[in-house]
Formats: structure tokens, sequence, C-alpha cells
């Protein structure tokens, strides 16, 4: 059974998301959507890029993912399908596809799709639904578009490497309020390698000095660090909310000084 995947900021309190998945199963009834997240903050494609990255590998070769945040089209933005590591991705070329692209595209498509709607407001529904529903089927990309040699960049803050020190920032905050930062456990290890090391943010007298491998390496309510299943590391808070509780929030500096 084909898979199309839905990452949006539609949320769950309007009708949204149910035209889009009525939308989809009125033209392929036999398909399984599956929802990532509707729940990114509105307008956000970083925190929709890091959505999408951490998870399309976990569903199978050929699946369709639908990008609908800032999914309008405009004359700089085309709607687009992004065929990468045999996944299909279809949205608005806002700049979305270059914050989780790792290499160069197997295909970009400029889309055709005429829109049934009057209205250009829900392309979600109205395009991206037609579209992810005809490469569901097999379709070629190429019947529904045209071939297209580059997709508009956007960029994210990268962690900088100074005499033994590592300056990052936080990229993500999860629901459970860990704050997890743009720092990679490979880094980590070719910076430090096995120095001791510590680790600073924004609350001065809260520094970590060891890396955990569960939430429940330390009592409940303190603090501590450690790589989640992204391979970055994050600060966290034993049945608690570093977020709120250590003043953390995207774009705090965060940094690991080696001895």
């Amino acid at each position: 059974m084909p898979i199309i995947t839905l990452t949006t900021d539609l949320g769950t309190s309007d009708y949204y998301v149910g035209a889009v998945k009525g939308a989809i199963l009125s033209q392929l009834e036999d398909v399984q959507i599956v929802d990532i997240s509707h729940e990114v903050k509105q307008f956000d494609i970083t925190q929709a890029a890091f959505m999408i990255k951490n998870s399309f590998r976990d569903f199978p070769k050929g699946s369709v993912h639908i990008l609908g945040v800032r999914p309008q089209q405009t004359a700089q933005i085309a709607h687009v399908v992004v065929k990468y590591e045999d996944h299909y991705f279809v949205g608005a070329d806002n700049g979305i596809f270059s914050l989780f692209l790792d290499a160069s595209p197997q295909k970009v498509i400029r889309l055709d799709i005429i829109s049934d709607s009057d209205s250009d407001t829900f392309p979600s529904r109205d395009v991206f639904a037609k579209a992810a529903c005809h490469l569901a089927r097999g379709g070629a990309p190429e019947v529904i578009g045209k071939p297209a040699n580059t997709l508009n960049q956007s960029s994210t803050p990268r962690p900088v490497v100074d005499d033994g020190l590592i300056r990052g920032s936080i990229i993500y905050i999860d629901s459970y309020g860990n704050a997890v930062s743009n720092i990679s456990k490979a880094q980590f290890k070719e910076v430090g390698k096995s120095r001791p090391f510590q680790i600073n943010f924004r609350m001065p007298g809260y520094e970590i000095k060891e890396i955990s491998k569960s939430y429940l390496d330390v009592i409940p309510g303190e603090r501590l660090a450690l790589f989640g299943s992204a391979g970055l590391l994050q600060i966290a808070i034993n049945s608690g909310h570093a977020s709120n509780l250590l003043g953390l929030e995207n774009g705090s500096s965060i940094s690991i000084q080696f001895i």
C-alpha cells in the first residue's frame, strides 16, 4: 500500500487537515496517510525541515511526503516535487528543501497542476494532494510538471570550532521541553578526542560535564546532556521542561569547552 505523509502547521482544531486527507482519499482510496506533525510553529520552515529530516528515512523508499508549511506559490516560489534518496517530497520551493537535503536531489520538477478551486489559499489540498496521489500511484513526476535545475536556498546556523571550543545554538524545542542543538555527536567526538569537557549555556552555574545515555541517568528534576535520536546534542531535565526551567529557546547559545 502506498504511503503519503503530512507535515503541516495547520493544527488539529480546524477542519484543514481533514480536508487534505479527504482530498487524498477521494483520488486514491488504497493509501496509508501518516501524520508526521500538524503542530509545526506557523510558517516555520526550519522546524518543519527538522521534523521531516529526522523522520522520512524511517518510511519505505517510494513514500510521498507533503510539506504543507508556507505552501503558497509566488513568482519566485514554485510548487515542486523533489526526489531524494528515492523518496518524493511535494511542497513549495520556499527554502525548506535546502534545510534538510544533505546532497543534491535526484530530481526537481516544477508542478503544472491546475487547482480545481477558485482560491489559491489551500494548495496543500488543491495542488499537493493531487501531486502526491499521482506519485503514490506510481506516476512519473515529469507527467505533472517540468524539470528544474535549482531550488531556493535558506540556511541555519552552523557550529563554529575554535581552539578546542565548539560554539553552537539551540535549533529545536520538542514538546517535552528538550532543547536540541546543532552540535552533532560526530563533531563532538572529532573535536573532543575523549578529553574532559564542560557544556555551557544560557544559565551560568548550570554547566554540565558529562554525556548521559538516557534521561533516567539522573534523578528527577536534574539537568543532563545527551545525544538524542537525531544524533544532536540536547539539554534536558529528567521529568522536567528544560526550555522553560533553564531559559533555553531557539537561537540560544550553547558551547562545549574541551580541557
